[in-house]
């Protein structure tokens, strides 16, 4: 005896997304970038009320005035939503997928994804920088008084024989890397003292006359970026050094091999 399915609808658009993330796992993307592309789409699907052989331009119309007159989204996220919906269509109406037929054979001829996203719907990416244009990098001044500052918090503890200034030192030490080598969080975080080596063409830098960045930023979906930073301020490669050979071994974990 045949079983007819209670929501053909449904179990079609399942398979899209199953078709779909297997396709992005074959490109070598990450859950984390997949598992956020699916949650969008569904939202989308709840948005428009309608299945994706139903998707029309004017629902991506609707949907971007939405983000942007109501969420009050950044242009930037709005773009990469828009990206996001753009990629799904253009898989669904790829023929090497068979997505338009499966469609036509299940809901009746002309019931079939269209691409939705053109040049005329969706954010051009025209610039690189695209953050609140009130943010801005330090003056050389500010940035002093910031180092400055975290420096005297290590001697506040000291002095004050309160705990802590272990820790102090460390923080430090740290925003001293970040800006000594033109560090990212993430790239700051995860360092190992093996990552820091010699140059040859300087070597007043000793051990620290070179950084390997093992956690670079990546490319959407991609493992992370490794790079090498030359040391050029003496003054960060004498605070790391420091920090390595007075502070560090104080907490304890000499056989750990994280910088922090």
């Amino acid at each position: 005896m045949g079983v007819v399915q209670l929501r053909p609808e449904d179990a079609l658009f399942e398979a899209m997304l199953r078709g779909w993330r297997a396709q992005q796992t074959a490109r070598g993307l990450k859950e984390d970038t997949i598992a956020p592309r699916e949650r969008l789409v569904r939202r989308f699907l709840k948005f428009t009320n309608e299945y994706p052989w139903a998707w029309a331009p004017g629902h991506m119309d609707e949907w971007s005035l939405h983000l942007t007159a109501e969420l009050h989204l950044a242009p930037s996220t709005v773009r990469s939503y828009q990206c996001t919906l753009r990629q799904f269509t253009e898989f669904l109406i790829d023929g090497r997928y068979g997505w338009g037929v499966a469609c036509e054979q299940a809901f009746g001829p002309g019931q079939h994804p269209v691409a939705i996203a053109h040049e005329w719907n969706t954010i051009a990416h025209l610039n690189d920088y695209e953050g609140n244009p009130e943010a801005r990098p330090f003056t050389r001044q500010e940035l002093q008084r910031f180092l400055d500052y975290a420096d005297e918090q290590v001697e506040r503890a000291v002095k004050g024989k309160r705990k802590g200034a272990l820790a102090a030192y460390r923080d430090a030490t740290l925003f001293k890397v970040i800006y000594g080598w033109g560090l990212r969080r993430t790239e700051t975080a995860k360092l190992d003292l093996v990552d820091f080596g010699r140059n040859p063409a300087a070597p007043e830098f000793g051990r620290y006359g070179m950084l390997n960045v093992r956690y670079g930023k990546a490319k959407k979906g991609q493992p992370p970026r490794r790079r090498n930073v030359l040391s050029v301020m003496d003054w960060a490669v004498e605070a790391v050094a420091d920090y390595v050979e007075n502070v560090r071994p104080r907490f304890g974990c000499t056989d750990h091999p994280a910088l922090w």
